[in-house]
Formats: structure tokens, C-alpha cells, sequence
């Protein structure tokens, strides 16, 4: 099993690690830890470098079992091999940003619509969510607008726990999309509450304070047909205070 530093710590950028496994066929690692999350819940996995024995390999993509693929190598680093990993903190940070800001559209929408989620993507600093909406106008979407901007300048803090899952399953709304999508086979689900306004389960990385969103923008919504509507999100591009 592979350690994910990832769940309980989104701003660990580098770490050191051991190989545990090689896929030739895939040009792939596992480690016995990792900071790089490999995808899921709608946000892509992380970008970055692995440096092993003064080699640098470019992580091209990380894949459920945390296996690493790197780009194309004469020999791949061998089980047993000492790792220092460095994330893509750019992309990472951006994709935090707007994965908590995804999480302050959903329970905006939840506490004064009722709206569930029906559907959602990110890449960083921009994403797409759909709700279950009969009608969507220009006067709604900015009242929206307004209320998400209201919540990143509430300086909110987002925690993380992760409760058995019974447990996880008593909390009321806990799961906000249409269709449950946790496997029946997890029995330790993670948390993520943006205080005061939403809880949900949740995998992904995510900044320590909605204040590190930004300013927020709904730059456009469309229909899905029936009572699926599509709101698109994107953020700025930079924060003055964002962590080097």
C-alpha cells in the first residue's frame, strides 16, 4: 500500500520516498508514499518530477493504485530505490484553489436552492458543475455570483477528517451528488467541511481557507436539457499571497 502524504497535508510540495514496484509496459512507479494525488471526483491528477540517482523524470500522469507513469526512460528506477519527489505546485495550487471554490458553489447552491449536483470537471483555475435546476436565468446567476464571493471574503476554514463509514453516512447531506459514487467497499470515508457552510465526502486537495480562492466569477451557464443546468467557473489567475 501506498502512503497518500496528499490527504492529510495539500501543500506537501516535495518528499522523499521508496520505490516499491516497476510496470515496464507503462514506464511506472509505485512508492511507498506520495504526494501526488492520481485523479478522481472530477479533479485531474497532479504533474511533476521524481529524482533518482541524479535522473530527473517528468511525472506525466498518476493513476488509481498510485502508479506513476513517467515519460519515456532507457531504464526505469528499481524497486528499492530512494526517491525525492517535487510536485507541479503551480497546477496543484491551482487546482486546490478551484476545487475548494467548486465546494463553495455546491453548498451555496445546496443551502438556498436545494439544488443536488449533478455532474462536474475542473482544470485549474476553471470548472463546470451541473444542478438540477428548472430554470436558469441571468438575474439567478448573479445573485450566485455574489453570494460565492460572499463566502471567500468570509474566510471560511476548510477542514479535513476521516470518520468509519457508518459513521460518515449518519451526517445528514453528506453526499450531494445525484448518485452516491463512493464504492460500496470504503470503509473509511475522508471529509472535507468549509465551516459553517458545507460538508461533504471528498478525496481531492483543497487550500486551507476559502480567503485563497480568490475572486470568483460565473462566466457562463447553459441548459443540459430537462432540469440539468451547467454553471462555469473561473477564478484569477494569481494571489498575491499565495504560498511560494
Amino acid at each position: 500500500m501506498t502512503e497518500a502524504i496528499y490527504l492529510q497535508d495539500s501543500y506537501c510540495r516535495k518528499f522523499e520516498a521508496l520505490v516499491t514496484a516497476q510496470d515496464a509496459a507503462r514506464h511506472a512507479i509505485q512508492m511507498d508514499q506520495t504526494a501526488f494525488y492520481p485523479g478522481g471526483g472530477g479533479q485531474p491528477c497532479d504533474h511533476g518530477w521524481l529524482y533518482v540517482a541524479g535522473q530527473s523524470f517528468a511525472v506525466r500522469r498518476v493513476q488509481r493504485g498510485h502508479w506513476h507513469e513517467l515519460e519515456e526512460v532507457v531504464a526505469l528506477p528499481k524497486p528499492g530505490d530512494p526517491v525525492q519527489g517535487e510536485i507541479d505546485w503551480q497546477r496543484r495550487y491551482g487546482l486546490m484553489r478551484t476545487h475548494t471554490a467548486m465546494h463553495i458553489l455546491c453548498g451555496v447552491i445546496w443551502r438556498d436552492y436545494a439544488a443536488s449536483v449533478t455532474g462536474g470537471n475542473m482544470q485549474p483555475l476553471a470548472a463546470r458543475m451541473d444542478f438540477e435546476f428548472e430554470r436558469m436565468r441571468k438575474e439567478l446567476v448573479a445573485e450566485i455570483e455574489e453570494k460565492i464571493n460572499a463566502e471567500v471574503a468570509a474566510e471560511r476554514e476548510v477542514r479535513t477528517q476521516t470518520l468509519p463509514r457508518e459513521e460518515a453516512f449518519a451526517i445528514p447531506d453528506l453526499i450531494r451528488t445525484k448518485i452516491n459514487l463512493l464504492p460500496e467497499g470504503i470503509q473509511q470515508v475522508r471529509t472535507v467541511e468549509l465551516v459553517g457552510l458545507d460538508l461533504q465526502a471528498d478525496g481531492g486537495t483543497h487550500v486551507a481557507n476559502t480567503c485563497e480562492v480568490g475572486r470568483l466569477r460565473i462566466s457562463d451557464y447553459k441548459s443540459k436539457g430537462g432540469i440539468n443546468k451547467r454553471l462555469y467557473l473561473s477564478l484569477e489567475e494569481t494571489r498575491p499571497d499565495a504560498p511560494l
